[in-house]
């Protein structure tokens, strides 16, 4: 039994190392029809690795030549379907500028787009990719507004947006979690300005006047009737904005006590 299956193990690793070795020789071979035959037989098998790997070879010989947009087409799609997603896209790119009037410009230049978006990093990181991502989708939506793929790309662009401004809230907020109380005001402020409609708009409008009360309570007193005057100002703007806020309270608060520090300094000032 167990000699059975040893031999069963042995027979199966000659052939992996038998196809193996087809396999680089074929690369290394300059029989151009035979290397496009097997990458499509690959191709249409699911083997996407060597589709991909022999494809990239083909593209080397075929290019300017006839079948050069058909071989590019399958190199980037045999990259795709093995979820090689930044090689992918690159190349769908390439495909769009190589080829402009393509039956298969259009998807070329959403599924550019969409690898962008699937390659982007989640929120914590940096987030230089999802602003590619971003770019390349809004471009598709210049270039084909009317497209039969705009549901999706409104649907991703939304999710990135979405991403982005979590990303800013958090870096807003872990400023004035660990006290930094001016890069927290100014990250706040650029949060309100670049988010209009942001879900978090109330907690940033909040913590803004709460970090500008701080940095105001720990300023030199020459530059203390300035800042606690802004505190006031931004009070006016979170009580209109936000009547019913579960935060109204430490407002109020927030409010009483800039006036209070306000008329101390302005009755220092006057003796």
């Amino acid at each position: 039994m167990k000699l059975t299956k040893c031999s069963t193990i042995i027979a199966a690793t000659c052939l992996l190392l038998m196809g193996c070795n087809s396999f680089d020789k074929l690369l290394e071979s300059s029989d151009y029809e035979a290397k496009y035959n097997a990458a499509m037989k690959y191709y249409n098998n699911n083997s996407y690795s060597r589709a991909s790997q022999l494809f990239e070879n083909l593209k080397l010989y075929y290019h300017g030549k006839e079948h050069a947009e058909e071989i590019s087409w399958y190199y980037a799609q045999s990259l795709y379907r093995s979820k090689d997603y930044y090689t992918a896209g690159y190349q769908f790119s390439r495909f769009v500028s190589q080829h402009p009037y393509s039956q298969h410009a259009e998807e070329a230049s959403f599924l550019a787009a969409y690898c962008k978006y699937l390659d982007a990093p989640d929120y914590y990181l940096d987030q230089t990719g999802t602003k590619m991502a971003i770019e390349e989708l809004e471009h598709f939506v210049e270039m084909y507004p009317r497209s039969v793929y705009m549901p999706q790309v409104n649907q991703y662009l939304d999710e990135m947006r979405a991403k982005l401004t979590k990303k800013d809230y958090e870096v807003a907020y872990e400023y004035y979690n660990i006290e930094e109380y001016l890069a927290a005001y100014e990250s706040f402020k650029r949060f309100l300005n670049l988010y209009p409609e942001a879900e978090q708009r109330e907690e940033a409008s909040f913590y803004l006047l709460e970090a500008g009360y701080r940095y105001a309570a720990g300023s030199r007193e020459e530059k203390q009737r300035e800042r606690f005057q802004q505190v006031l100002n931004d009070f006016e703007k979170f009580s209109t904005g936000f009547r019913d806020s579960k935060h109204m309270a430490r407002a109020q608060e927030i409010y009483t006590k800039s006036r209070a520090a306000l008329t101390a300094i302005e009755e220092q000032q006057s003796k």
